[in-house]
C-alpha cells in the first residue's frame, strides 16, 4: 500500500472533520475510517496539531524559516571566525 503525504493544512482539515463527526455523535473509529487514516495516525496528529489553528500554523512556519536563516548566519560567522583565527596564527611570528 502506498503511503500518503499530507500537508499541515490537510492534517488540520482532517482533524477538524473528525471533531465534527465526533460532535455529531459518531465514534472515533467511524470518524477516522471516513477520513481514511489509521488510529495511530489520528492520535499522533491530535497530539502534534490538536490545539493549533491555521494562523498558529502559519506563525510556526514563519518561525521555522527565520530559525533556519539565523542558523545559517551563525554557521557562516563561525566559519569566518575560524578562518580569521587560522590566518592570525599563521601571521604570528614564531618565537
Amino acid at each position: 500500500m502506498t503511503r500518503k503525504r499530507f500537508s499541515e493544512e490537510d492534517i488540520l482539515g482532517i482533524l477538524r472533520q473528525v471533531e465534527l463527526d465526533l460532535a455529531g455523535g459518531g465514534t472515533v473509529e467511524t470518524a477516522i475510517r471516513t477520513a481514511g487514516i489509521s488510529d495511530a495516525t489520528y492520535y499522533k496528529w491530535r497530539k502534534l496539531y490538536g490545539g493549533v489553528g491555521k494562523s498558529k500554523l502559519l506563525e510556526f512556519k514563519e518561525m521555522e524559516k527565520e530559525n533556519a536563516r539565523l542558523k545559517r548566519i551563525v554557521a557562516d560567522l563561525e566559519l569566518d571566525k575560524l578562518i580569521l583565527k587560522e590566518s592570525l596564527d599563521y601571521l604570528k611570528p614564531k618565537a
